[in-house]
């Protein structure tokens, strides 16, 4: 079995749990994905454990803000954790989106933990070909 070493994986668990979980004045950041699928951009995210009421996603203008909330499970007085490496607290991300994208066709699905945006490319930023018209002042390029 291979095993990827990371060194900095402890240091960077170690300094989340000093800053404690995200608030919403002070969100941690999500992971996520963005790439081009043909006739539309795609936007993953990474949100395991996070119930689809407590994402919230606006834009405004060019800018999609995508926030969730991750809250601890409720336990018995019973339970003693002896482990806990899940993030908890509020995740946030920004993008400006270009103003070749439609963001009023926005399209949002949450499965498997993972939220995925899809915005279409604008009518107007799509490839076209432009037609040469041939009248009567028709000239000829030389070169």
């Amino acid at each position: 079995m291979l095993m990827r070493t990371d060194p900095f994986r402890e240091l960077d668990r170690l300094a989340q749990q000093m800053m404690g979980p995200g608030t919403w004045s002070r969100p941690s950041a999500m992971a996520m994905d963005a790439y081009r699928d043909g006739d539309e951009y795609v936007v993953a995210f990474d949100l395991p454990g996070v119930s689809p009421e407590a994402i919230d996603i606006d834009v405004e203008r060019n800018m999609l803000t995508v926030k969730a909330e991750r809250r601890p499970a409720a336990k018995s007085d019973d339970v003693q954790m002896e482990l806990s490496e899940r993030p908890l607290g509020v995740f946030s991300r920004q993008i400006v989106l270009a103003d070749t994208l439609d963001t009023e066709r926005i399209k949002a699905d949450y499965d498997a933990g993972v939220l995925t945006l899809r915005i279409p490319i604008a009518e107007r930023a799509k490839p076209r070909k432009v037609v040469i018209g041939a009248g009567p002042d028709r000239k000829e390029i030389s070169g």
